[in-house]
């Protein structure tokens, strides 16, 4: 069957999300998302990603060819999430001889308010009553600029911090919901159809960091996790158990 296969945008990127329970794919270019699929379902990740990658660009009609990079959020967020993005990421780019790119997760959520010069604070549910965090305000031109560290810490840690208006958006927003409401007026929440990253919008930054030449060897890419995994934790415990024994 004949398919009219459209011109090949400029700076068309795929990109993957899978910091959370919520992730997505999708397909950009410099000024517009052409296409994006959320994943939310009972499955894992590693189980529905790659089908949902296929079906992405069967219904665009774009192949590998058509793409200049590929795009991953790198975290914090869910330490098997970004394992499964990242290793997903690598080996798609290693096989179709694509550069890759690293968008940290809380960037592609504080992305979403470059319209506003209040200061944004995304939050992602880090669990053990943490959030991962960082603080970003609109610089000059409408782009958005991190104004701190990554972090995690407690929700209570982060409310000390705010002394203004503090737009806070991300799935960390649920668990702290009684903790910011104390702040009263400074806590500005969005909508709930906020609160989960985006594969769009992590392949909108990733443009323009492919642009720039920002781009990695997959085999150097690593995760951003911020704070250390319960095997790193535990490990060193465990060798010292190890020669007791």
């Amino acid at each position: 069957m004949f398919r009219n296969t459209p011109a090949k945008p400029v700076s068309l990127i795929l990109a993957l999300e899978t910091a959370t329970a919520c992730g997505s794919v999708a397909l950009v270019t410099a000024d517009h998302c052409l296409v994006e699929y959320s994943l939310q379902s009972d499955l894992t990740h590693s189980r529905r990603l790659l089908t949902a990658i296929a079906s992405l660009m069967d219904e665009t009609h774009i192949g590998w060819e058509d793409i200049d990079a590929v795009a991953v959020s790198s975290g914090p967020g869910s330490f098997t999430g970004l394992r499964i993005g990242m290793s997903t990421a690598k080996g798609l780019a290693m096989a179709a001889g694509k550069a890759m790119v690293c968008v940290p997760t809380l960037d592609g959520l504080a992305s979403q308010f470059a319209f506003t010069d209040h200061l944004v604070c995304p939050v992602i549910d880090a669990r053990k009553k943490e959030v991962y965090a960082a603080f970003f305000r609109c610089a000059q031109k409408g782009i958005i600029t991190r104004q701190s560290d990554y972090m995690a810490l407690a929700p209570e840690d982060l409310a000390d911090m705010i002394r203004e208006e503090t737009i806070f958006v991300g799935d960390g927003i649920v668990p702290c919901r009684e903790v910011f409401r104390k702040l009263g007026r400074l806590a500005l929440v969005p909508p709930a159809v906020l609160y989960y990253p985006r594969a769009a919008a992590i392949g909108l930054l990733g443009v323009v960091k492919w642009q720039q030449g920002e781009v990695l060897e997959p085999a150097a890419a690593v995760p951003l996790y911020v704070r250390a995994s319960e095997a790193e934790i535990n490990f060193p415990h465990r060798i010292g158990e190890s020669r007791i024994r």
